[in-house]
């Protein structure tokens, strides 16, 4: 999961050089940043980014309060103060000598524009809370392990951002380049303000890259950092993918759908974490969830409805902005796990907190053994694309790349899988499943592949209600919930189609020879040979299968990977969702509710009439009736 912040002058940088660098707590005044890391058994920050190199720093040196204090409070050479000095000593004037040491454009001049700098920004990247769980109550062996995954996850992030991301932008946008060389500056943290575990790590980058100039000589300017904006989404699913996928690997795990918020996306957790251990260490969400009741209330006294999706989001920014608890001392990590350990089995006992690594193994050896490591990538591609579009309508190439590794961690449940996967299944999505949106106009330059805009044409299910566990009124369906009937609807009709096509292909080469062993050129639905690179990802497949064999295992891991909500018939078919015998009755509780109240208002309202008018009435409505065509008459189930 990644978030990030802005970091301005004036306040912001400061924020982070007191705070921040300090694991988040209050540094003591008067007191060196390295000092106070010491006493409080922090550990230092580093250094990271290709971009490194044009400063004179290494990768993975410690971060003084003094380089902090240049690069994002002043926008300088995290060397400027020798800088200065030589240039003094050479003669240079001071003035003429500090604006040597700026890095792009100086702080003075945007202020004087009255325009606030941006210098950087603050990426956090942090675990699932099942991954925080284990490393937090773990031995030593499986802190490492979770640690080290966490490291390369948000190494690899930084990495694609600097390959595929990060660029420079001069003369008002009108010129750009890509500039793989990110400077940041990495700082983790163990713990939240209350004091429960959290591991996450705060990579502040700076808004200054290099550039070839004119004359060929380097030049210092700004980041797009809109560009990095819009990349958030998808730099934060290839962390947890990455991090998921080593941990698993390594420790013998697999992952398991939890939903937090009713109709939004399961978050894959550890399999074999309990759900109140999970709530033990994310100590804030129940005091977040009672003041966004409150805000809710008084949005709709105000308002007169309910808040939209989006600003159901926003008020639950607001509901953790409110909920958030002063700054506290930081303690080392040795009285963290301590603490942390004794907590955990006073409420929950020493059996359970002894024992959750092998549960967690012996969960995740059952999911594996029912989860083959393969991925249909025609399937995925159809899921990507259908999600994607029923969600947004219009997209881009990296909201179909995030979806891609979304998939890959729902369908794989922690397996390790080929490098590149990702962009090969939305590469085929955008090119089987989408078409063009953006339109270039005459006598301009087309722009670049992950500029352009697409949209789909898959159908959209309508909305409909859904029945509420707790007895509160029934809810709307989410985007989500619809894009996931859009795409399941479309993957059944593949499966079925290949189903058919199999069948009659292999009953024809049955008919005209035995000669030949397996169907020769078969073409699955997409014009693709059976045997095609790619077909099913993992080169260890098994080709003997027939492809109507083959479909139906693909449809059984499909089936094994999906949540366990989604087994009970809801999404397999679009025209049995959520008719469930469960709903079913809840459903029929609502309605004989809303006709009880119907009848008694009717009772209360109906004037006396006259017995002859009835019986006209009634034979009135029966005319009526007779010459409308039944309501279910030639439509299908919707769902």
């Amino acid at each position: 999961m990644l978030s990030v912040a802005k970091i301005q002058r004036r306040n912001a940088w400061r924020y982070y050089i007191r705070v921040v660098a300090f694991g988040d707590g209050r540094r003591p005044v008067g007191q060196s940043l390295k000092d106070a890391q010491e006493l409080a058994g922090l550990p230092p920050g580093r250094w990271l980014g290709r971009g490194l190199r044009a400063l004179g720093l290494t990768e993975g040196a410690e971060v003084s309060e003094r380089q902090l204090e240049l690069l994002f409070g002043e926008g300088r050479h995290p060397d400027a103060d020798r800088i200065e000095r030589g240039l003094l000593d050479d003669g240079v004037d001071a003035a003429t000598a500090r604006r040597l040491t700026v890095l792009g454009q100086p702080i003075e001049e945007i202020e004087a524009r009255k325009q606030t700098p941006l210098l950087g920004m603050d990426f956090t990247f942090r675990p699932q809370a099942s991954l925080v769980v284990l490393w937090a109550l773990g031995d030593a062996t499986v802190r490492r392990v979770i640690e080290r995954a966490h490291e390369r996850a948000v190494t690899t992030a930084l990495r694609w951002l600097e390959d595929e991301v990060a660029e420079t932008r001069w003369a008002s946008g009108r010129g750009r380049a890509k500039t793989p060389a990110l400077v940041v500056a990495d700082f983790r943290h163990i713990d939240n303000r209350d004091g429960f575990p959290l591991l996450h790590e705060h990579c502040l980058i700076l808004n200054r890259v290099q550039r070839l100039g004119a004359d060929g000589e380097p030049v210092w300017g700004a980041l797009d950092t809109y560009r990095l904006y819009q990349n958030v989404v998808a730099a934060g699913t290839l962390y947890t993918l990455a991090m998921t996928t080593e941990v698993c690997e390594t420790l013998g795990l697999a992952t398991v759908p939890r939903e937090v918020t009713p109709g939004l996306r399961p978050v894959m957790e550890i399999a074999g974490v309990p759900e109140d251990l999970i709530n033990w260490s994310a100590s804030r969400r129940q005091r977040i969830e009672d003041a966004l009741e409150v805000l809710t209330d008084q949005y709709v006294k105000d308002h007169g409805h309910l808040p939209s999706e989006r600003g159901r989001h926003q008020l639950g920014w607001w509901a953790a902005q409110e909920t958030r608890p002063a700054k506290k001392k930081p303690k080392p990590l040795a009285q963290l796990l301590a603490w942390w350990r004794a907590s955990a089995i006073l409420r929950f006992g020493q059996q359970l907190i002894d024992s959750l690594l092998d549960r967690c193994r012996a969960a995740g050896a059952a999911i594996r053994a029912r989860v083959d490591p393969t991925v249909d990538v025609a399937l995925a591609a159809v899921d990507v694309a259908a999600v994607v579009f029923t969600v947004r309508e219009k997209f881009s190439r990296r909201h179909i790349l995030a979806e891609a590794r979304r998939h890959l961690l729902e369908t794989l449940r922690g397996r390790e899988f080929t490098r590149g996967l990702d962009d090969y299944i939305a590469d085929r999505a955008l090119l089987r499943y989408s078409r063009r949106h953006t339109v270039t106009k005459p006598g301009r330059e087309a722009p670049a592949a992950d500029r352009m805009t697409y949209t789909a044409d898959f159908p959209v299910p309508h909305r409909w209600w859904i029945a509420s566990a707790e007895g509160t009124p029934p809810r709307e369906s989410s985007r989500y919930e619809r894009a996931r009937v859009a795409s399941l609807a479309v993957q059944n009709a593949i499966r079925d189609a290949r189903i058919r096509a199999d069948t009659a292909t292999a009953t024809a080469t049955e008919a005209t020879t035995s000669a030949v062993s397996t169907p020769a050129g078969h073409r699955d639905l997409e014009g693709e040979t059976a045997s095609a690179p790619h077909a099913v990802d993992h080169p260890g497949r098994d080709a003997a299968l027939s492809p109507a064999q083959r479909a139906a295992a693909v449809q059984a891991h499909q089936q094994a990977a999906m949540p366990e909500e989604y087994l009970e018939g809801r999404t397999t078919d679009p025209a049995t969702w959520l008719r469930t015998p469960k709903n079913l009755d809840r459903l029929a509780a609502f309605t004989r509710a809303a006709d009880t109240r119907r009848r008694a208002m009717e009772d209360r309202k109906a004037p006396a009439a006259d017995p002859a008018s009835l019986v006209d009435q009634h034979r009135q409505e029966h005319e009526q009736q007779r010459q409308q065509p039944d309501p279910g008459q030639g439509q299908g189930l919707r769902p």
